[in-house]
Protein backbone atom coordinates (compact mmCIF):
# COMPACT_ATOMS: atom_id res chain seq x y z
CA UNK A 1 0.00 0.00 0.00
CA UNK A 2 1.21 3.56 -0.67
CA UNK A 3 2.52 5.25 2.44
CA UNK A 4 1.70 8.94 2.65
CA UNK A 5 2.10 11.74 5.16
CA UNK A 6 -0.14 14.78 4.96
CA UNK A 7 1.18 17.94 6.63
CA UNK A 8 -1.37 20.63 7.53
CA UNK A 9 0.66 23.82 7.16
CA UNK A 10 -2.25 26.23 6.82
CA UNK A 11 -6.03 26.35 6.63
CA UNK A 12 -6.11 24.38 9.89
CA UNK A 13 -8.64 25.87 12.33
CA UNK A 14 -8.48 29.09 10.29
CA UNK A 15 -10.16 30.28 7.08
CA UNK A 16 -6.91 31.48 5.52
CA UNK A 17 -3.39 30.28 4.77
CA UNK A 18 -4.36 27.04 2.99
CA UNK A 19 -1.27 24.87 2.51
CA UNK A 20 -1.00 21.07 2.57
CA UNK A 21 2.12 19.04 1.89
CA UNK A 22 1.68 15.48 0.63
CA UNK A 23 4.76 13.31 1.09
CA UNK A 24 4.84 9.89 -0.56
CA UNK A 25 7.60 7.33 -0.96
CA UNK A 26 8.75 9.03 -4.17
CA UNK A 27 7.45 12.59 -4.18
CA UNK A 28 6.63 15.77 -2.28
CA UNK A 29 3.66 17.72 -3.61
CA UNK A 30 2.34 20.98 -2.16
CA UNK A 31 -1.37 21.71 -2.52
CA UNK A 32 -1.98 25.46 -2.23
CA UNK A 33 0.47 27.97 -0.79
CA UNK A 34 -1.82 30.52 0.78
CA UNK A 35 -1.28 33.62 2.83
CA UNK A 36 -2.71 34.04 6.31
CA UNK A 37 -5.00 37.06 6.44
CA UNK A 38 -7.10 38.78 9.10
CA UNK A 39 -5.92 39.71 12.57
CA UNK A 40 -2.23 40.44 13.30
CA UNK A 41 -2.06 37.20 15.31
CA UNK A 42 -2.93 35.28 12.15
CA UNK A 43 -1.03 37.31 9.56
CA UNK A 44 2.22 37.01 11.53
CA UNK A 45 2.15 33.31 10.66
CA UNK A 46 3.28 34.32 7.17
CA UNK A 47 6.66 35.11 8.74
CA UNK A 48 7.15 31.58 10.08
CA UNK A 49 9.59 29.81 7.72
CA UNK A 50 8.37 26.97 5.56
CA UNK A 51 8.49 23.63 7.35
CA UNK A 52 10.26 22.07 4.37
CA UNK A 53 12.90 22.91 1.80
CA UNK A 54 11.09 24.54 -1.17
CA UNK A 55 13.82 23.26 -3.53
CA UNK A 56 12.96 19.67 -2.55
CA UNK A 57 9.34 19.88 -3.74
CA UNK A 58 8.41 17.98 -6.90
CA UNK A 59 5.25 19.92 -7.74
CA UNK A 60 2.81 22.56 -6.55
CA UNK A 61 -0.95 22.46 -7.21
CA UNK A 62 -3.12 25.55 -6.73
CA UNK A 63 -6.90 25.39 -6.29
CA UNK A 64 -7.62 29.03 -7.15
CA UNK A 65 -6.31 32.59 -7.27
CA UNK A 66 -7.40 34.05 -3.94
CA UNK A 67 -4.44 35.14 -1.82
CA UNK A 68 -5.32 32.78 1.02
CA UNK A 69 -4.60 29.93 -1.42
CA UNK A 70 -1.74 31.30 -3.54
CA UNK A 71 -0.37 34.34 -1.71
CA UNK A 72 2.90 32.80 -0.46
CA UNK A 73 4.02 31.54 -3.86
CA UNK A 74 6.47 34.46 -4.24
CA UNK A 75 8.17 33.44 -0.99
CA UNK A 76 8.25 29.79 -2.09
CA UNK A 77 9.96 30.65 -5.40
CA UNK A 78 12.31 33.17 -3.78
CA UNK A 79 13.42 30.49 -1.34
CA UNK A 80 14.29 27.93 -3.98
CA UNK A 81 11.28 26.28 -5.64
CA UNK A 82 12.04 25.73 -9.33
CA UNK A 83 9.33 23.32 -10.44
CA UNK A 84 5.93 23.78 -12.08
CA UNK A 85 2.95 25.41 -10.40
CA UNK A 86 -0.07 23.54 -11.78
CA UNK A 87 -3.41 25.34 -12.08
CA UNK A 88 -6.13 26.13 -14.59
CA UNK A 89 -5.55 28.88 -17.15
CA UNK A 90 -8.09 31.08 -15.37
CA UNK A 91 -6.29 30.64 -12.06
CA UNK A 92 -2.88 31.36 -13.60
CA UNK A 93 -4.10 34.63 -15.15
CA UNK A 94 -5.93 35.82 -12.05
CA UNK A 95 -3.05 34.82 -9.77
CA UNK A 96 -0.72 37.00 -11.84
CA UNK A 97 -2.93 39.98 -11.01
CA UNK A 98 -3.29 39.32 -7.31
CA UNK A 99 0.34 38.37 -6.67
CA UNK A 100 1.81 41.42 -8.41
CA UNK A 101 -0.65 43.64 -6.57
CA UNK A 102 0.16 41.92 -3.29
CA UNK A 103 3.89 42.46 -3.81
CA UNK A 104 3.33 46.17 -4.39
CA UNK A 105 1.17 46.40 -1.28
CA UNK A 106 3.76 44.65 0.90
CA UNK A 107 6.38 47.12 -0.26
CA UNK A 108 4.03 50.01 0.49
CA UNK A 109 3.17 48.60 3.93
CA UNK A 110 6.89 48.43 4.77
CA UNK A 111 7.44 52.03 3.66
CA UNK A 112 4.41 53.14 5.66
CA UNK A 113 5.72 51.35 8.74
CA UNK A 114 9.12 53.01 8.34
CA UNK A 115 7.47 56.44 8.05
CA UNK A 116 5.38 55.74 11.16
CA UNK A 117 8.48 54.75 13.13
CA UNK A 118 10.30 57.91 12.10
CA UNK A 119 7.34 60.01 13.25
CA UNK A 120 6.79 58.05 16.47
CA UNK A 121 10.22 57.06 17.84
CA UNK A 122 8.80 56.91 21.38
CA UNK A 123 6.36 54.17 20.36
CA UNK A 124 8.73 51.96 18.36
CA UNK A 125 9.90 49.74 21.21
CA UNK A 126 6.35 48.94 22.37
CA UNK A 127 5.27 48.24 18.78
CA UNK A 128 8.23 45.92 18.18
CA UNK A 129 7.62 44.08 21.43
CA UNK A 130 4.00 43.52 20.43
CA UNK A 131 5.04 42.14 17.03
CA UNK A 132 7.69 39.90 18.59
CA UNK A 133 5.16 38.55 21.08
CA UNK A 134 2.81 37.69 18.21
CA UNK A 135 5.64 35.95 16.36
CA UNK A 136 6.62 33.98 19.46
CA UNK A 137 3.00 32.93 19.98
CA UNK A 138 2.79 31.74 16.39
CA UNK A 139 5.98 29.72 16.83
CA UNK A 140 4.59 28.08 19.93
CA UNK A 141 1.35 27.23 18.13
CA UNK A 142 3.36 25.58 15.35
CA UNK A 143 5.33 23.62 17.93
CA UNK A 144 2.09 22.46 19.56
CA UNK A 145 0.89 21.08 16.24
CA UNK A 146 4.14 19.21 15.68
CA UNK A 147 4.14 17.81 19.21
CA UNK A 148 0.62 16.54 18.55
CA UNK A 149 1.83 14.29 15.74
CA UNK A 150 5.29 13.45 17.04
CA UNK A 151 6.74 13.59 13.52
CA UNK A 152 9.86 15.14 12.18
CA UNK A 153 8.89 17.51 9.46
CA UNK A 154 9.58 16.69 5.80
CA UNK A 155 12.45 18.15 3.86
CA UNK A 156 14.08 19.46 7.03
CA UNK A 157 17.36 18.77 8.70
CA UNK A 158 15.43 16.51 11.08
CA UNK A 159 15.48 13.77 8.47
CA UNK A 160 19.28 13.84 8.63
CA UNK A 161 19.48 13.77 12.40
CA UNK A 162 19.29 17.53 12.93
CA UNK A 163 16.43 19.85 13.77
CA UNK A 164 15.43 22.82 11.64
CA UNK A 165 16.25 26.14 13.28
CA UNK A 166 13.50 28.69 12.83
CA UNK A 167 14.84 32.22 12.30
CA UNK A 168 14.16 34.75 15.02
CA UNK A 169 12.65 38.11 14.20
CA UNK A 170 15.07 41.01 14.11
CA UNK A 171 15.01 42.84 17.42
CA UNK A 172 15.69 46.33 16.12
CA UNK A 173 13.66 48.93 14.27
CA UNK A 174 13.77 48.92 10.48
CA UNK A 175 13.74 52.72 10.53
CA UNK A 176 16.19 53.48 13.34
CA UNK A 177 18.22 50.22 13.63
CA UNK A 178 18.14 50.71 17.38
CA UNK A 179 18.23 47.68 19.67
CA UNK A 180 14.96 46.66 21.27
CA UNK A 181 14.90 44.16 24.12
CA UNK A 182 12.71 41.16 23.35
CA UNK A 183 11.52 38.05 25.13
CA UNK A 184 12.87 36.00 22.22
CA UNK A 185 16.35 37.52 22.03
CA UNK A 186 19.06 35.51 20.24
CA UNK A 187 21.30 33.83 22.77
CA UNK A 188 24.94 32.84 22.71
CA UNK A 189 26.44 29.72 21.11
CA UNK A 190 25.74 26.54 22.99
CA UNK A 191 22.73 27.92 24.83
CA UNK A 192 19.84 25.39 24.80
CA UNK A 193 17.51 28.01 23.31
CA UNK A 194 19.84 29.23 20.57
CA UNK A 195 17.42 29.87 17.69
CA UNK A 196 13.81 28.84 18.09
CA UNK A 197 12.97 25.54 16.48
CA UNK A 198 9.46 24.52 15.64
CA UNK A 199 10.35 21.25 17.34
CA UNK A 200 13.20 21.94 19.77
CA UNK A 201 16.48 23.81 20.07
CA UNK A 202 18.64 23.66 16.96
CA UNK A 203 22.36 23.61 16.30
CA UNK A 204 22.54 26.25 13.55
CA UNK A 205 23.03 29.97 14.20
CA UNK A 206 19.73 31.83 14.30
CA UNK A 207 18.99 33.86 11.18
CA UNK A 208 17.48 37.21 12.07
CA UNK A 209 14.07 38.09 10.68
CA UNK A 210 12.86 41.63 10.17
CA UNK A 211 9.12 41.67 10.82
CA UNK A 212 8.81 45.14 9.29
CA UNK A 213 10.44 44.24 5.96
CA UNK A 214 8.13 43.43 3.02
CA UNK A 215 6.95 39.83 3.14
CA UNK A 216 7.84 39.87 -0.55
CA UNK A 217 8.17 42.39 -3.35
CA UNK A 218 6.61 42.91 -6.75
CA UNK A 219 9.81 41.52 -8.24
CA UNK A 220 9.43 38.37 -6.15
CA UNK A 221 5.86 38.01 -7.40
CA UNK A 222 6.92 38.47 -11.05
CA UNK A 223 9.35 35.54 -10.65
CA UNK A 224 6.41 33.22 -9.98
CA UNK A 225 4.57 33.74 -13.25
CA UNK A 226 6.85 31.70 -15.51
CA UNK A 227 6.43 28.68 -13.24
CA UNK A 228 2.70 28.25 -13.97
CA UNK A 229 1.76 25.21 -16.06
CA UNK A 230 -1.91 25.14 -16.99
CA UNK A 231 -4.21 22.15 -16.66
CA UNK A 232 -7.67 21.64 -18.13
CA UNK A 233 -10.57 20.39 -16.08
CA UNK A 234 -11.12 16.61 -15.91
CA UNK A 235 -7.84 15.61 -17.60
CA UNK A 236 -5.53 13.59 -15.38
CA UNK A 237 -1.82 14.43 -15.50
CA UNK A 238 1.19 12.98 -13.69
CA UNK A 239 2.65 15.95 -11.80
CA UNK A 240 5.30 14.09 -9.79
CA UNK A 241 6.63 10.52 -9.67
CA UNK A 242 3.68 8.32 -8.77
CA UNK A 243 1.33 11.27 -8.27
CA UNK A 244 -1.46 12.11 -10.74
CA UNK A 245 -3.73 15.12 -10.43
CA UNK A 246 -7.14 15.87 -11.93
CA UNK A 247 -8.82 19.26 -11.60
CA UNK A 248 -12.61 19.66 -11.46
CA UNK A 249 -14.69 22.84 -11.51
CA UNK A 250 -15.24 24.13 -7.96
CA UNK A 251 -17.63 26.93 -8.99
CA UNK A 252 -16.02 29.38 -6.53
CA UNK A 253 -14.29 31.92 -8.80
CA UNK A 254 -13.14 31.71 -12.41
CA UNK A 255 -10.84 28.70 -12.84
CA UNK A 256 -11.26 27.46 -9.27
CA UNK A 257 -10.66 23.76 -8.86
CA UNK A 258 -11.33 20.72 -6.73
CA UNK A 259 -8.13 18.66 -6.90
CA UNK A 260 -8.23 14.88 -7.04
CA UNK A 261 -4.83 13.32 -6.34
CA UNK A 262 -4.12 9.67 -7.17
CA UNK A 263 -1.02 8.21 -5.55
CA UNK A 264 0.56 5.00 -6.82
CA UNK A 265 4.02 4.38 -5.43
CA UNK A 266 4.70 1.14 -7.31
CA UNK A 267 4.00 0.44 -10.98
CA UNK A 268 0.81 -1.62 -11.14
CA UNK A 269 0.38 -1.44 -7.38
CA UNK A 270 -2.66 -0.20 -5.46
CA UNK A 271 -3.53 3.50 -5.58
CA UNK A 272 -4.95 5.89 -3.00
CA UNK A 273 -7.23 8.82 -3.84
CA UNK A 274 -7.21 12.11 -1.94
CA UNK A 275 -9.68 14.87 -2.81
CA UNK A 276 -8.94 18.48 -1.85
CA UNK A 277 -12.15 20.49 -2.09
CA UNK A 278 -10.46 23.89 -2.25
CA UNK A 279 -13.17 26.51 -1.82
CA UNK A 280 -16.52 25.18 -3.01
CA UNK A 281 -18.85 27.62 -4.74
CA UNK A 282 -22.50 28.19 -4.10
CA UNK A 283 -24.78 26.14 -6.39
CA UNK A 284 -26.97 28.40 -8.51
CA UNK A 285 -24.62 31.38 -8.31
CA UNK A 286 -24.38 33.54 -11.44
CA UNK A 287 -21.75 33.35 -14.18
CA UNK A 288 -20.00 30.08 -13.28
CA UNK A 289 -21.00 26.42 -13.26
CA UNK A 290 -21.88 24.65 -10.02
CA UNK A 291 -19.24 22.67 -8.08
CA UNK A 292 -18.52 19.23 -9.52
CA UNK A 293 -19.66 16.37 -7.33
CA UNK A 294 -17.10 13.62 -6.68
CA UNK A 295 -17.98 9.95 -6.45
CA UNK A 296 -15.21 8.23 -4.52
CA UNK A 297 -12.01 8.75 -2.54
CA UNK A 298 -9.94 7.32 0.27
CA UNK A 299 -9.49 10.68 2.00
CA UNK A 300 -11.24 14.04 1.63
CA UNK A 301 -10.22 17.50 2.79
CA UNK A 302 -13.28 19.73 2.77
CA UNK A 303 -13.52 23.44 3.52
CA UNK A 304 -15.82 24.42 6.39
CA UNK A 305 -16.03 28.21 6.10
CA UNK A 306 -19.79 28.27 6.57
CA UNK A 307 -20.13 25.37 8.97
CA UNK A 308 -23.22 25.93 11.13
CA UNK A 309 -24.65 28.56 8.80
CA UNK A 310 -27.09 28.64 5.93
CA UNK A 311 -27.25 31.31 3.24
CA UNK A 312 -30.50 33.06 2.53
CA UNK A 313 -32.07 31.85 -0.75
CA UNK A 314 -30.72 33.42 -3.92
CA UNK A 315 -34.09 35.01 -4.74
CA UNK A 316 -34.17 36.63 -1.30
CA UNK A 317 -30.63 37.95 -1.72
CA UNK A 318 -31.56 39.56 -5.03
CA UNK A 319 -34.74 41.00 -3.48
CA UNK A 320 -32.75 42.62 -0.65
CA UNK A 321 -30.24 44.00 -3.14
CA UNK A 322 -33.02 45.57 -5.20
CA UNK A 323 -34.76 46.92 -2.09
CA UNK A 324 -31.51 48.49 -0.88
CA UNK A 325 -30.83 50.18 -4.23
CA UNK A 326 -34.38 51.60 -4.31
CA UNK A 327 -34.04 52.79 -0.70
CA UNK A 328 -30.80 54.63 -1.49
CA UNK A 329 -32.33 56.13 -4.64
CA UNK A 330 -35.41 57.38 -2.76
CA UNK A 331 -33.24 58.92 -0.01
CA UNK A 332 -30.82 60.51 -2.45
CA UNK A 333 -27.98 58.73 -0.70
CA UNK A 334 -24.90 56.63 -1.40
CA UNK A 335 -24.63 52.85 -1.48
CA UNK A 336 -21.17 51.44 -0.72
CA UNK A 337 -20.62 47.75 -1.43
CA UNK A 338 -17.30 46.43 -0.08
CA UNK A 339 -16.50 43.57 -2.41
CA UNK A 340 -13.63 41.30 -3.26
CA UNK A 341 -12.20 42.14 -6.66
CA UNK A 342 -12.35 38.58 -7.98
CA UNK A 343 -15.65 36.76 -8.01
CA UNK A 344 -17.88 38.84 -5.78
CA UNK A 345 -17.64 42.06 -7.80
CA UNK A 346 -18.49 40.26 -11.04
CA UNK A 347 -21.47 38.53 -9.37
CA UNK A 348 -22.91 41.77 -7.96
CA UNK A 349 -22.52 43.63 -11.28
CA UNK A 350 -24.20 40.68 -13.05
CA UNK A 351 -27.20 40.88 -10.70
CA UNK A 352 -27.47 44.69 -10.94
CA UNK A 353 -27.47 44.43 -14.73
CA UNK A 354 -30.29 41.84 -14.63
CA UNK A 355 -32.30 44.00 -12.19
CA UNK A 356 -32.02 47.09 -14.40
CA UNK A 357 -32.97 45.01 -17.43
CA UNK A 358 -36.05 43.75 -15.58
CA UNK A 359 -37.03 47.27 -14.49
CA UNK A 360 -36.76 46.38 -10.79
CA UNK A 361 -34.26 49.12 -9.84
CA UNK A 362 -33.57 52.64 -11.10
CA UNK A 363 -30.44 53.02 -13.21
CA UNK A 364 -28.23 54.79 -10.65
CA UNK A 365 -24.63 55.62 -11.58
CA UNK A 366 -22.29 52.82 -10.48
CA UNK A 367 -18.65 53.57 -9.70
CA UNK A 368 -16.46 50.48 -10.01
CA UNK A 369 -13.56 51.68 -7.91
CA UNK A 370 -11.17 48.74 -8.04
CA UNK A 371 -8.45 48.51 -10.70
CA UNK A 372 -7.96 44.90 -9.69
CA UNK A 373 -11.65 44.12 -10.26
CA UNK A 374 -11.52 45.79 -13.69
CA UNK A 375 -8.54 43.66 -14.71
CA UNK A 376 -10.16 40.53 -13.27
CA UNK A 377 -13.32 41.20 -15.28
CA UNK A 378 -11.20 41.27 -18.44
CA UNK A 379 -9.90 37.81 -17.53
CA UNK A 380 -13.50 36.66 -17.02
CA UNK A 381 -14.37 37.97 -20.48
CA UNK A 382 -11.51 36.01 -22.06
CA UNK A 383 -12.59 32.71 -20.53
CA UNK A 384 -16.19 32.11 -21.49
CA UNK A 385 -15.47 28.37 -21.43
CA UNK A 386 -15.94 28.58 -17.64
CA UNK A 387 -19.39 30.22 -17.86
CA UNK A 388 -22.64 28.50 -16.95
CA UNK A 389 -25.26 28.02 -19.66
CA UNK A 390 -27.22 31.18 -18.81
CA UNK A 391 -24.24 33.54 -18.88
CA UNK A 392 -22.81 31.93 -22.00
CA UNK A 393 -26.18 32.35 -23.69
CA UNK A 394 -26.33 36.05 -22.82
CA UNK A 395 -22.80 36.60 -24.16
CA UNK A 396 -23.43 34.65 -27.35
CA UNK A 397 -26.59 36.68 -27.99
CA UNK A 398 -24.53 39.89 -27.91
CA UNK A 399 -25.33 40.83 -24.32
CA UNK A 400 -22.91 42.20 -21.74
CA UNK A 401 -23.41 40.04 -18.63
CA UNK A 402 -20.36 41.49 -16.86
CA UNK A 403 -21.23 45.17 -17.37
CA UNK A 404 -23.73 47.60 -15.88
CA UNK A 405 -25.25 50.26 -18.20
CA UNK A 406 -24.16 53.34 -16.19
CA UNK A 407 -20.90 52.06 -14.77
CA UNK A 408 -17.89 54.33 -14.37
CA UNK A 409 -14.54 52.56 -14.02
CA UNK A 410 -12.14 54.59 -11.87
CA UNK A 411 -8.59 53.34 -12.30
CA UNK A 412 -6.94 56.62 -11.31
CA UNK A 413 -6.63 57.59 -7.62
CA UNK A 414 -7.77 61.15 -8.35
CA UNK A 415 -10.88 59.79 -10.05
CA UNK A 416 -11.51 57.66 -6.98
CA UNK A 417 -11.20 60.65 -4.66
CA UNK A 418 -13.53 62.70 -6.88
CA UNK A 419 -16.40 60.23 -6.36
CA UNK A 420 -17.19 61.91 -3.02
CA UNK A 421 -18.17 65.06 -4.94
CA UNK A 422 -20.48 63.28 -7.39
CA UNK A 423 -24.16 64.11 -7.48
CA UNK A 424 -26.24 61.74 -5.35
CA UNK A 425 -27.73 59.16 -5.47
CA UNK A 426 -25.07 56.74 -6.69
CA UNK A 427 -23.48 53.37 -5.94
CA UNK A 428 -19.86 52.36 -5.32
CA UNK A 429 -18.37 48.89 -5.47
CA UNK A 430 -14.82 48.90 -4.09
CA UNK A 431 -12.29 46.45 -2.75
CA UNK A 432 -11.66 44.84 -0.43
CA UNK A 433 -14.61 42.99 0.92
CA UNK A 434 -13.63 42.94 4.61
CA UNK A 435 -12.62 46.63 4.87
CA UNK A 436 -9.05 45.59 5.74
CA UNK A 437 -7.46 47.67 2.98
CA UNK A 438 -7.89 49.08 -0.51
CA UNK A 439 -9.86 52.04 -1.82
CA UNK A 440 -13.00 51.01 0.03
CA UNK A 441 -11.40 52.28 3.25
CA UNK A 442 -11.21 55.83 1.89
CA UNK A 443 -14.90 55.70 0.96
CA UNK A 444 -15.75 54.29 4.38
CA UNK A 445 -13.88 57.19 5.97
CA UNK A 446 -16.16 59.61 4.10
CA UNK A 447 -19.40 57.73 4.69
CA UNK A 448 -19.31 55.95 8.05
CA UNK A 449 -20.79 58.90 9.97
CA UNK A 450 -23.14 59.93 7.13
CA UNK A 451 -26.83 59.10 7.83
CA UNK A 452 -27.48 59.27 4.08
CA UNK A 453 -25.07 56.42 3.35
CA UNK A 454 -25.66 52.66 3.34
CA UNK A 455 -22.95 50.02 3.55
CA UNK A 456 -24.06 46.70 2.10
CA UNK A 457 -21.95 43.64 2.93
CA UNK A 458 -22.26 40.84 0.38
CA UNK A 459 -19.76 38.32 1.71
CA UNK A 460 -17.95 36.74 4.62
CA UNK A 461 -16.41 39.08 7.20
CA UNK A 462 -13.39 37.57 8.92
CA UNK A 463 -13.29 37.31 12.68
CA UNK A 464 -11.89 40.48 14.23
CA UNK A 465 -12.13 42.58 11.06
CA UNK A 466 -13.76 46.00 10.89
CA UNK A 467 -16.41 44.52 8.61
CA UNK A 468 -17.30 41.91 11.25
CA UNK A 469 -17.59 44.59 13.94
CA UNK A 470 -19.94 46.67 11.78
CA UNK A 471 -22.03 43.63 10.92
CA UNK A 472 -22.33 42.88 14.63
CA UNK A 473 -23.91 46.28 15.23
CA UNK A 474 -20.97 48.34 16.48
CA UNK A 475 -21.99 51.97 17.03
CA UNK A 476 -18.44 53.25 17.40
CA UNK A 477 -15.31 51.91 15.67
CA UNK A 478 -11.65 52.81 15.35
CA UNK A 479 -10.69 54.06 11.90
CA UNK A 480 -7.27 55.50 11.04
CA UNK A 481 -6.32 55.41 14.70
CA UNK A 482 -9.31 57.43 15.92
CA UNK A 483 -12.75 56.48 17.14
CA UNK A 484 -15.72 57.48 14.99
CA UNK A 485 -19.48 57.11 15.41
CA UNK A 486 -21.32 54.79 13.02
CA UNK A 487 -24.24 56.80 11.64
CA UNK A 488 -24.63 55.12 8.27
CA UNK A 489 -27.03 52.22 7.67
CA UNK A 490 -25.47 48.74 7.73
CA UNK A 491 -27.07 45.91 5.76
CA UNK A 492 -25.89 42.42 4.88
CA UNK A 493 -26.72 39.79 2.29
CA UNK A 494 -25.40 36.26 2.73
CA UNK A 495 -26.85 34.91 -0.52
CA UNK A 496 -24.02 36.38 -2.60
CA UNK A 497 -21.32 34.42 -0.83
CA UNK A 498 -18.89 32.63 -3.13
CA UNK A 499 -18.75 29.79 -0.60
CA UNK A 500 -21.15 26.90 -0.21
CA UNK A 501 -23.09 27.01 3.06
CA UNK A 502 -23.43 24.10 5.47
CA UNK A 503 -26.29 22.26 3.69
CA UNK A 504 -24.48 22.68 0.36
CA UNK A 505 -21.20 21.40 1.81
CA UNK A 506 -22.98 18.36 3.24
CA UNK A 507 -24.75 17.71 -0.07
CA UNK A 508 -21.43 17.78 -1.94
CA UNK A 509 -19.83 15.50 0.64
CA UNK A 510 -22.73 13.05 0.59
CA UNK A 511 -21.86 12.13 -3.01
CA UNK A 512 -18.94 10.09 -1.67
CA UNK A 513 -21.35 7.91 0.31
CA UNK A 514 -24.07 7.31 -2.29
CA UNK A 515 -24.34 3.61 -3.05
CA UNK A 516 -21.54 2.80 -0.60
CA UNK A 517 -21.14 1.84 3.03
CA UNK A 518 -18.20 2.44 5.37
CA UNK A 519 -15.32 0.13 4.56
CA UNK A 520 -16.25 -0.35 0.91
CA UNK A 521 -14.13 0.85 -1.98
CA UNK A 522 -14.52 4.60 -2.60
CA UNK A 523 -16.07 5.38 0.78
CA UNK A 524 -13.65 7.84 2.43
CA UNK A 525 -11.72 6.43 5.35
CA UNK A 526 -11.53 9.89 6.88
CA UNK A 527 -12.80 13.39 6.18
CA UNK A 528 -10.56 16.25 7.29
CA UNK A 529 -12.33 19.51 8.11
CA UNK A 530 -10.14 22.42 7.02
CA UNK A 531 -10.42 26.10 6.05
CA UNK A 532 -12.82 27.08 8.82
CA UNK A 533 -12.91 28.82 12.17
CA UNK A 534 -13.14 26.42 15.15
CA UNK A 535 -16.78 27.36 15.81
CA UNK A 536 -17.77 26.48 12.24
CA UNK A 537 -15.90 23.18 12.35
CA UNK A 538 -17.42 22.19 15.68
CA UNK A 539 -20.88 22.95 14.26
CA UNK A 540 -20.53 20.92 11.08
CA UNK A 541 -18.50 17.96 12.38
CA UNK A 542 -21.40 15.96 13.93
CA UNK A 543 -23.41 16.38 10.72
CA UNK A 544 -20.51 15.01 8.68
CA UNK A 545 -20.30 12.09 11.08
CA UNK A 546 -24.04 11.54 10.63
CA UNK A 547 -23.32 10.82 6.97
CA UNK A 548 -21.20 7.88 8.13
CA UNK A 549 -17.77 9.48 7.80
CA UNK A 550 -14.96 9.42 10.32
CA UNK A 551 -13.86 13.03 10.83
CA UNK A 552 -10.75 14.81 11.97
CA UNK A 553 -9.98 18.49 12.62
CA UNK A 554 -6.22 18.95 12.19
CA UNK A 555 -4.12 21.51 14.00
CA UNK A 556 -1.69 23.89 12.28
CA UNK A 557 1.64 22.08 11.57
CA UNK A 558 0.19 18.69 12.43
CA UNK A 559 1.16 15.64 10.36
CA UNK A 560 -1.19 12.73 9.71
CA UNK A 561 -0.08 9.43 8.21
CA UNK A 562 -2.42 8.07 5.53
CA UNK A 563 -2.25 4.30 5.06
Amino acid sequence: MPHMDLHFLGGAKTVTGSQYLLVTKRARVLIDCGMFQGTPDESVRNRIPFDYDPAALDAVLITHAHLDHCGLLPVLVREGYRGHIHATAGTAELAALVLLDSGRLHEEFAKREARWERRNPDKVQADDRREHAQYAAALELAREGERRNGHDHPGSAAENGNTMTVPLPETGSIATHEHVQSSIEPVGPGHPRQGLSVLESGDRPAQLRDLDAPLYTEKDAAAVLSRFKTLEYEREREVAPGVWATLFDAGHILGSAIIRVRVQDDQGGPARIIVFSGDLGRPGAPILRDPTHQVGADYVLIESTYGGREHEPQDEAVRVLAETVRMVADAGGVLLVPSFAIGRTQDVVWELDRLVEAGKIPMLPLYLDSPMASKATEVYRRHQEYYDAETRGIAQAGGTPLDYPRQVVTNDVRQSEAIAQAKRPYMIIASNGMLTGGRVVAHLRNLIDDPGATILFVGYQGKGTLGAHLQAGATRVRLDGREVDVRCTIRSISGFSAHADEPQLLDWLSSFARGRTPGTDGFPRRVFLVHGDPEAQIAIEPKVRALGFETYIPQWHETVTLD
